[in-house]
């Protein structure tokens, strides 16, 4: 990138290289900041919000290589949500970033029928300076009965950068779950990912969906049950309770993707984000945040090694 740096402003500058000649502005533009999605760059685009050597571009402008592309991007609106006194754990903070280990039963941010009582809600009460970026600063998301660490901007620079690292896969995602049966000691499932046509409440693997990939190891036998770290290189909705339901091997307690039947032994998908890794986006330093495994998912693994002598 050239000129002023996107993570300390939002007025920059970028010369195009001789390579991108011939594409159009909106795709040699995503190409070179992919924390940003195209529609997003289309719609700069279209309120003059990013010009070439000081005059209008358009998204089917064609680059020509040596341009001068200029940003003078707007504010984030601040967010319609209300500030709301929940306890949060909180793994680590600093002026920058907020890393919390969500509870299981935490909605992550306000949707239908759900405008209070989120994780939004309590990091507005938390951190009032993430009122004004987008979600908050919530750059990533787990299920409401996913319980684990997940990272949150404090500053539109943080969360510009973690966007990119998610979108580059330089974040790093690690889960544990306990499946239903014995799946073999490691494997990866590269399977797409979209809606279900006939249950739109669920997803599913199915020709024209997004690509989406995990990798799992299995770290302990439990009878008829077992322990998996499942590592994600993408990041679709339920990604792994997808995927595990695919190979045949449900989650223990996920009822809309085949493990209802074991919700006597956990009555929520025993699902866990365990470890997150990133860049610190201020010094370029890679950390590793890890949380805990809550009690009702330790205990039931306390259970099934008693039952089964391991």
């Amino acid at each position: 990138m050239s000129g002023k740096g996107l993570e300390d402003e939002r007025k920059f500058w970028l010369e195009m290289s001789d390579a991108e000649q011939g594409l159009r502005l909106d795709r040699a533009l995503a190409r070179r900041l992919p924390q940003f999605s195209r529609t997003t760059l289309q719609g700069w685009l279209r309120d003059g919000h990013i010009t070439i050597d000081t005059k209008p571009a358009t998204a089917t402008t064609l680059v020509r290589g040596g341009e001068r592309v200029q940003f003078d991007l707007p504010q984030p609106k601040p967010a319609d949500v209300i500030a709301e006194d929940i306890p949060l754990h909180v793994i680590f903070e600093d002026e920058t970033l907020i890393v919390i280990d969500k509870p299981a039963g935490l909605v992550v941010h306000p949707g239908a029928g759900c405008a209070q009582g989120t994780l939004q809600n309590a990091l507005l009460h938390h951190a009032p300076e993430l009122a004004p970026l987008a979600r908050s600063g919530i750059v990533h998301r787990l299920d409401k009965d996913t319980s684990g660490a997940l990272v949150v901007a404090r500053t539109e620079a943080a969360r510009l950068s973690l966007i990119g690292q998610l979108k580059s896969r330089e974040m790093g995602r690690e889960y544990e779950a306990l499946v239903i049966g014995c799946p073999p000691a490691t494997g990866t499932v590269e399977a797409p990912i979209g809606r279900d046509i006939r249950h739109r409440t669920r997803m599913s693997v199915r020709s024209g969906g997004r690509a989406a990939r995990s990798d799992f190891t299995v770290v302990e036998r439990l009878g008829p049950y077992s322990l998996v770290k499942v590592k994600l290189h993408s990041g679709r909705t339920h990604q792994i309770r997808v995927h595990m339901a695919h190979l045949g091997f449900p989650l223990v307690g996920d009822q809309t993707y085949g493990g209802g039947r074991t919700r006597h032994i956990l009555a929520r998908q025993a699902l866990h984000a365990r470890r997150l890794s990133l860049r610190h986006p201020n010094t370029g330093e890679p950390r590793t945040f890890e949380a805990s495994r809550p009690a009702d998912f330790a205990q039931v693994l306390t259970a099934l090694r008693e039952e089964f002598g391991t």
